[in-house]
């Protein structure tokens, strides 16, 4: 397993990975930027740099992240909410077939080891309202604004 650590605006990101894919990106207050990038984390590394300077909408690098049958369900339909738009967790609770589930899917979501690239931070509140995020609201209310400037402002 290979990793990297590289500056973002919004902190340090670690990513995790070997030839099955990359398995971990998560970001931290804290950490030294590495010097060097495994060959097998290149283009995670490039293209999360994009996403950051508008130029990437999608991700296309092979992913592999650990997780349970049902975490591994709601990680792909999180995959499903376009760039710049946002889904409530009921909404995606339904998506998946089961509106009861809710708790489950935020559970599942707060469990994603793919920051950024499995868009969990497109997930609201029923009523529009920023609600939970392992990176801090902060983050995520960032992430919001930069993915779409105009829309998201009137959100929150």
């Amino acid at each position: 397993m290979e990793t990297v650590f590289v500056k973002t605006p919004l902190g340090i990101a670690k990513i995790m990975g070997d030839e099955n894919g990359v398995s971990e990106i998560s970001v931290s207050d804290e950490g030294v930027v590495s010097n060097a990038i495994p060959t097998v984390l290149q283009e995670a590394a490039s293209q999360l740099n994009d996403y950051f300077e508008g130029k990437r909408t999608n991700f296309y690098f092979k992913l592999n992240p650990m997780g349970t049958e049902f975490q591994q369900k709601v990680w792909k339909a999180l995959l499903e909410i376009p760039f710049g738009k946002t889904m409530s967790y009921l909404e995606l609770s339904k998506k998946l077939g089961d509106f009861k589930a809710i708790r489950a899917v935020a559970s599942a979501n707060g469990k994603n080891p793919l920051w950024i690239v499995v868009p969990c931070h497109r997930v609201i509140g029923t009523d529009g309202s920023l609600t939970g995020y392992a990176g801090g609201l902060w983050r995520k209310k960032w992430l919001l604004e930069h993915e779409n400037p105009t829309t998201q402002q009137r959100l929150f």
